[in-house]
């Protein structure tokens, strides 16, 4: 009897829309997931590479079976996830505070680096095991959390609202995490370009002063592990802190035709129902090569700078620019998707990243060029964020809608959503890294042949580009656009308020 007035008050709550503090609390809970993730993609190649000096061909393997591994968590969470049970404090929420300390303490370990000369074996050992562990509880994380959006309450309007103020956080968080571990690590990125500047100059010179420039590496290069470890716990401090606002500022709401209970469809089957959903499978496949142009990018972004734009020095400014314009840009983009519709939206702000690489194809990479890119690929990089986690919300109701029986599945479709981004992720970056290995990449190097600078450019711009447009022709074929999502928001009213609703069999 309890449960089910508990059950009546927060469907009478989830009438009233969502307060404003709620959906502020639950963007910042959404911080942790971005800032760490955003770390990884655009440092962790390089930390690899340059400051661990690990082999390319081991590098590759990491960042590749780790994305891996975690995409492959992500349906098994989801499920998970689905099967538990509701607790006092909800569902969803109790993952994301249970695991947060695990998440914390592996994602330190992650930048680590526990002797000065390591052998292959045990380096990659070392970095695999905790970029696995690390991903298992990020995952624990991101899963619930992407949820939580269908069980804040209010109709539609409010689940947009409140998905346009996590992904405005978001952005933020991504420029935050950037630029704390820019103003901590770049620094010392740079004192190792500029000794690598010096050394190029005086190859021809041998004795006391090129022994004295091998020392100076060799501190600069123990500075710059040392400034690693300590972004690390910054990150790990603000993870906390994020969890917390999100445990005390949101309470889990009844989405509807749901009862937050445990699912009782097999995992299978409940897979194949997800996978064989048309507009979900198009979202999911629009979604995964538009993310992968700009993962594929940024995730070569600081090779490229350094070793192939000769702009070492630069290149977590042109990452704030590129951040700070998304930031910015959110607003805009989520003015537009309420006036003129997100399949139109979202085409329109793919549209604008193409000329920022073939600027990047046609042009010579100067410090001038390489601004213009950041801007307008940060203008771009606004709308990925925002618009496909606004019509994913769409896609379930349209599941809801056609097949009434089937509830309690949203985990599902999130964690099958995040699978396949993660994974083309952890594909993208893997193989780019193999990439290098093959054409000559040398760890540690401060001069390399032209074919690895040919390589990065050929990562840089020209295999975004051809990413970007197959996106977009997937996402001309998704077939709920605006009059279409109406019709859905309809059907479901209607459902929702039949005798015979799921509701009211559970006596709501």
């Amino acid at each position: 009897m309890d449960n089910q007035t508990d059950a009546n008050k927060e469907n009478e709550d989830s009438q009233k829309g969502i307060p404003f503090s709620r959906k502020l609390c639950y963007a910042i809970g959404g911080m942790p997931y971005e800032m760490t993730i955003t770390v990884k993609v655009f440092f962790m190649q390089i930390f690899l590479l340059d400051v661990v000096k690990m082999e390319a061909f081991y590098a590759s393997l990491i960042l590749f079976l780790g994305r891996a591994w975690d995409a492959v968590t992500d349906p098994l969470v989801g499920y998970a996830v689905s099967k538990s049970g509701r607790t006092r404090i909800g569902k969803l929420i109790p993952w994301i505070v249970f695991t947060m300390p695990l998440g914390v303490l592996s994602y330190i370990m992650l930048w680590y680096t526990p002797q000065d000369t390591m052998s292959p074996a045990f380096s990659f050992s070392w970095y695999f095991i905790w970029c696995c562990v690390f991903d298992t509880f990020i995952s624990c994380h991101h899963v619930p959390y992407s949820s939580l959006n269908m069980f804040l309450g209010g109709d539609e309007k409010d689940r947009d609202s409140a998905t346009a103020y996590r992904m405005g956080v978001e952005v933020f968080a991504t420029l935050a995490a950037s630029a704390i571990q820019g103003q901590i690590v770049g620094v010392h990125h740079a004192k190792r370009t500029h000794t690598c500047s010096l050394q190029n100059n005086t190859e021809e010179l041998s004795g006391n002063y090129t022994d004295k420039l091998t020392d100076i590496s060799e501190i600069a290069l123990q500075n710059t592990r040392t400034a690693y470890l300590i972004a690390a716990i910054v990150m790990g401090i603000l993870y906390l802190i994020c969890c917390l606002v999100l445990f005390f500022g949101v309470k889990e709401q009844v989405a509807p035709l749901s009862n937050l209970d445990s699912i009782k469809v097999p995992y299978l089957t409940g897979i194949k129902m997800v996978v064989r959903h048309t507009p979900y499978v198009r979202l999911v496949f629009g979604f995964l090569f538009s993310s992968l142009a700009f993962q594929v990018n940024v995730g070569n972004f600081a090779l490229f700078c350094t070793h192939a734009a000769h702009l070492g020095s630069y290149f977590q400014h042109f990452i704030l620019i590129t951040l700070a314009s998304a930031t910015i840009s959110v607003p805009m983009w989520q003015t537009l998707l309420v006036r003129i519709g997100k399949k139109t939206t979202i085409f329109l702000g793919l549209s604008i990243y193409i000329p920022a690489l073939v600027e990047i194809i046609v042009s010579k990479s100067s410090l001038t060029t390489l601004i213009i890119m950041s801007v307008l690929s940060g203008i771009s990089l606004a709308s990925i964020f925002l618009l496909p986690w606004s019509m994913l919300p769409d896609v379930v109701d349209d599941f809801k809608v056609k097949n009434p029986s089937f509830l309690d599945l949203e985990p599902l479709f999130y964690s099958c959503y995040v699978f396949f981004n993660k994974f083309g992720g952890g594909l993208s970056v893997g193989i780019s890294t193999l990439v290098l290995h093959f054409v000559g990449y040398i760890p540690g190097a401060c001069k390399h042949n032209s074919e690895v600078i040919y390589a990065l450019w050929i990562l840089f711009a020209p295999v975004p580009l051809g990413l970007l447009l197959i996106g977009m022709v997937i996402f001309y074929f998704y077939p709920i656009n605006e009059e279409q999502r109406q019709k859905i928001q309809e059907a479901l009213r209607n459902i929702g308020t039949e005798p015979n609703s799921k509701e009211e069999e559970l006596g709501l």
